[in-house]
This record gives structure tokens, C-alpha cells and sequence, in this order.
């Protein structure tokens, strides 16, 4: 195959198949992140009275302020009390009565340093018994505090990270059906990742947290370590490719759609999983806050 009919590209009803193919397959990637990870709402429900009643319980929240928690009132004078304390720590549980409002019972969580958790449960009184929320006994549910992201920060960041799935994506689609727009695209998704990745990322990281980077090789962080495995894949990929094509088009097509197999297994793994976590114990002994973020 000449270099002209390896640049030739595939007819536009193909093109357009295989665009609507990588948007599935993003927005599949979004919301099983929206839906996994230790930070978003944990979803459930319990039984009173012979009613079944959902609930979202929050994970995250702000250091500015105290957090409201709060569970569907099932009515019929139901009372009930949250249970929380520091998390991870031996601390004694601390109880707080529940006040209705708005039709839900809740209770308001202390605002923690940055990176710091609380672990909490509820238990409902009522006539036929307590109902303990999450129903498990020792199952309680986690909450990590951060510090606010601006929005000009965040959605910046947030959308170049999707449109980098998107466009590498669409790259390994490219590589193995229309190779003529394989590079283009593998390079957009280089430049998205960089920069939503490599330079936002870390933005966003230390408005939330304090730190700039907390992943290899100044730590463990997770999220932090799978950014920079998927900026690495990828400059190897496009520097691999280059801006022509080569002798040997399949191995460069293959690096691409490597690359791409590479990354939706990082976005499998939950968001936020392993991120910073305030060490209690040291701050209990004088260390300041931002000194005392490890890894959880």
C-alpha cells in the first residue's frame, strides 16, 4: 500500500458511524464513573411500615462549611439519631438527634480539614423497631471533605479528560477502520490529556487537597498515578506514529489502539479510589493539616 492510499480516508457514512460509536462508548466511560468510586452519593433503601424508602447518602463535601446528611422520613412520628466520627481513628461514635425538614430527616456533619473523613450511620425509632441506615451492621458510610474548586478550573478540566476518552476513542476506531484520520486524532487526544490531565489536573488537585501532585514518585495516589500512566501510553503512542505514516502502518495503528485499551482500563477503575486522606493522628499531635495528608 503507497503512502497516498494509506492517507486516503474512509467514506463519510463510515466516519460518522464510528463517531457515534466513540460518543457511546465516552458516555458509557462517564457514567460508570458518575457511578463508581468511593465520593459519589451510595445509593440505597430500607423498609418501614411496609413502605420501601430510597435514599443517596453523601460522600463529599466542602471544608467551609458544616455538611446536612439527611434520609426520606417515613412519617407516623419517626424519630432518629446520626451516629459519626473521624475517620480513620478509635474515636468514640458522637450523636446528633435528627430534625425534619422538608420532608427528610437529617443532621448536620462538623466541616473537616481538607482530605480529612467521617464515618456516619443513621438509626431510625420507630414503633416496630430500629431501622439502621446503611442496613448492614458495621457498614457506615465514608465521607471525604475537600477544599472548593473553582469552576473556570474544574469544568475546563473535567471536559478536556472526557473529550481526551473521546478522541482516543475514536483514534482506535481510526486505527483499525479509517487509518487516514488516525493521527490527527491520536495527537488531539495527547494535547486534551496534557493539558486536562497533566496541567489542570494538578491544579485542580491542590485547590482540593493542597498539593500540586501526590502520585509517583512523591506518592501513591491513585487518580494521580492513573493520569500519568495514560499521558505516558499516549506520548508514546504519538511519538511512535509520528506525523506521516511509516513502512510497517500496522504496527503504528497497533500502538494507537493499545494506547486506547490502556485507558479505558484506567477509567474502570473507580475515581478518586486511594486519593489524599487526613492522617488524624498526626494532626492530633500538633502537625498542621496540610502536612498531615497521606494517602486512603
Amino acid at each position: 500500500m503507497n503512502e497516498t492510499q494509506e492517507w486516503k480516508r474512509a467514506p463519510r457514512y463510515i466516519r460518522i458511524t464510528l463517531w457515534i460509536l466513540a460518543v457511546v462508548l465516552m458516555l458509557t466511560s462517564a457514567v460508570y464513573q458518575r457511578l463508581t468510586g468511593p465520593t459519589y452519593r451510595l445509593r440505597g433503601e430500607y423498609e418501614l411500615a411496609g413502605q420501601v424508602h430510597k435514599y443517596r447518602l453523601i460522600r463529599s463535601a466542602y471544608s467551609t462549611h458544616d455538611t446536612l446528611t439527611s434520609v426520606p422520613d417515613p412519617g407516623s412520628g419517626v424519630t432518629g439519631t446520626l451516629f459519626y466520627k473521624r475517620y480513620p481513628t478509635n474515636d468514640e461514635f458522637t450523636t446528633i438527634p435528627l430534625e425534619l425538614e422538608n420532608g427528610r430527616l437529617g443532621a448536620r456533619l462538623p466541616v473537616q480539614p481538607p482530605a480529612g473523613k467521617l464515618e456516619y450511620y443513621f438509626v431510625l425509632n420507630a414503633v416496630t423497631g430500629d431501622v439502621r441506615i446503611p442496613g448492614s451492621t458495621g457498614e457506615n458510610v465514608i465521607i471525604r471533605f475537600k477544599g472548593y474548586t473553582p469552576l473556570y478550573v474544574l469544568l475546563p478540566h473535567v471536559f478536556m479528560m472526557f473529550f481526551a476518552v473521546l478522541f482516543g476513542m475514536r483514534a482506535a476506531l481510526a486505527a483499525a477502520f479509517d487509518p487516514g484520520g488516525m493521527r490527527s486524532l491520536a495527537w488531539t487526544t495527547l494535547v486534551l490529556m496534557t493539558v486536562g490531565g497533566m496541567v489542570l489536573g494538578p491544579i485542580v488537585q491542590n485547590t482540593a487537597f493542597g498539593a500540586y501532585w501526590t502520585g509517583f514518585p512523591l506518592g501513591y495516589d491513585l487518580t494521580d498515578n492513573k493520569t500519568l500512566l495514560m499521558w505516558i501510553v499516549w506520548v508514546f503512542a504519538c511519538w511512535f506514529i509520528g506525523t506521516r505514516p511509516r513502512q510497517r502502518e500496522g504496527l503504528s495503528r497497533l500502538s494507537v489502539i493499545l494506547a486506547t485499551v490502556v485507558m479505558m482500563v484506567v477509567y474502570l477503575i473507580p475515581h478518586s479510589l486511594r486519593g489524599s486522606e487526613l492522617d488524624y493522628s498526626e494532626l492530633d499531635q500538633g502537625v498542621p493539616a496540610e502536612e498531615a495528608i497521606g494517602v486512603g
